[in-house]
């Protein structure tokens, strides 16, 4: 048996084996919400918990266990998972709710769910197995709480989708924008080790993976506190053996401005997408001030005429809020002219929701009709530019990965700008790489016709 065979086995076994761990066989149910980061999150505790000889419900009704990862990013976001969280409760099982929300609004959960067992915040994933032994024994209301990031890279994982391997490369960020609550439960930024990390790198290729998606809370930040930064690390994770494609996650601004030129440059590279999700919030500099963002829109225009200069067929990829308070007239049409002229390819809109404890909350708030009317205005005119760019790619033809199913007999992939590209067959392709010919484009996504469908 060659070695490369040989570690693969082991790395498999990290989610396979040890279910003698525990005599008495105890299901839990799982829930995610959330970012990349929460998924990562999720698979720590799933891989924890298998390990240890747990195994995983598909209904909860049918588990002994109930654990829901939650996010707190946005108030329409909090209502809904507060809303699941209370019916999970009605289940009269012991239920672990975990993720960012316990940070962010402990007394929303408090209410919804009075009778639960265990909270942990996003830092205390390490202490799962823990949660859920208490849980079994009928303890009620534990917080676990923690001021320190464990070592993350170190756990076991159990990966929830084969051909993706999430890592996650830093904790925390050191932004303190006005309107985000995320902080409160991620903290400072904490980068991992470098080696660490092409670890994992190297473990997830060889157990298959053929997507590696780097995740933070802001990846362009990544190393300030280690003495290092993204772009050494995107070109040590580019030396891994393998065939792989790199996803970076989002950045802001303000730190990649730092280290703009040799970022650039490392995107070069054949085996990271050519994808960018620069969120720039607002096209008005007084709003970007009020938001505490530490860039000017010109600066941002910068990182984008960079990157479209060093990299060809870029994925442009911006967030941006509508209605944050002191949007004037004025700021609004300065954002619409920013999006008309930089054309991004995906615009991710929110509707500005105050969330506790941040300085926005404190400031006088826009109408909510105005703020839904310039969303909707704004939504339009993404649309189009949208499609007008996806239109570009119709003909193309070329190789891509299939890395999701869809409904039906379709199946998503992503070629080299990570476009989502829609294709129909009977056969399961999750996984494969296909010779494609585009033949239609929408607004999100494109379809495509298989020529050949490799390894």
């Amino acid at each position: 048996m060659t070695m490369l065979k040989k570690e693969r086995r082991r790395i498999s076994r990290i989610y396979m084996d040890s279910y003698s761990a525990t005599q008495e066989t105890v299901y839990v149910y799982a829930e995610n919400y959330g970012c990349v980061a929460n998924r990562f999150d999720m698979e720590l505790m799933l891989g924890q918990l298998i390990k240890e000889g747990y195994r995983l419900a598909a209904d909860p009704k049918k588990a002994d266990v109930l654990l829901i990862n939650t996010c707190g990013v946005k108030k329409p976001t909090e209502d809904r998972i507060s809303e699941r969280i209370r019916r999970l409760s009605r289940l009269d099982k012991p239920l672990i709710i975990a993720g960012c929300l316990p940070r962010i609004n402990i007394k929303a959960i408090q209410r919804v769910a009075p009778n639960f067992a265990v909270m942990l915040d996003p830092k205390s994933v390490d202490r799962i197995v823990n949660a859920v032994r208490l849980a079994r024994e009928g303890k009620r209301g534990i917080i676990f709480f923690s001021d320190t990031v464990p070592m993350k890279l170190d756990l076991p994982i159990y990966r929830t989708s084969r051909v993706i391997g999430i890592i996650m490369i830093s904790e925390g960020c050191l932004g303190s924008c006005a309107y985000c609550c995320v902080r409160f439960a991620r903290g400072i930024l904490h980068s991992f080790p470098m080696e660490a990390i092409v670890k994992k790198v190297r473990e997830a290729v060889l157990d298959d993976a053929k997507e590696i998606w780097l995740t933070s809370q802001d990846c362009g930040a990544y190393g300030a506190d280690i003495d290092a930064n993204l772009a050494e690390l995107l070109r040590r994770c580019c030396e891994v053996p393998g065939r792989f494609l790199i996803r970076v996650g989002m950045m802001n601004p303000r730190h990649v401005l730092k280290i703009l030129p040799e970022l650039a440059d490392s995107f070069k590279n054949e085996k990271i997408f050519n994808f960018l999700h620069l969120p720039v919030q607002s096209g008005d500099d007084e709003v970007l001030r009020k938001m505490n963002r530490g860039y000017s829109v010109r600066e941002f225009e910068e990182i984008v005429r960079t990157f479209r200069k060093e990299v060809p067929k870029l994925t442009l990829a911006t967030d941006i809020i509508c209605g944050f308070p002191g949007e004037d007239l004025r700021a609004f049409e300065n954002t619409i002219h920013l999006v008309e002229e930089i054309k991004p390819d995906v615009v991710n809109i929110s509707k500005f929701f105050p969330r506790p404890r941040t300085p926005a909350e404190k400031m006088r708030q826009l109408d909510a009709k105005l703020i839904k009317s310039r969303s909707r205005r704004l939504s339009e005119i993404v649309r189009r530019i949208s499609w007008r760019k996806n239109e570009e790619w119709i003909g193309w033809e070329g190789e891509i990965l299939v890395d999701e199913k869809g409904k039906g007999s379709s199946w998503i992939g992503r070629n080299f700008a990570y476009k989502p590209i829609v294709v129909r067959s009977d056969k399961n392709l999750i996984g494969r790489f296909l010779k494609v010919r585009v033949t239609r484009a929408f607004p999100t996504y494109l379809e495509a016709d298989i020529q050949k469908i490799r390894i």
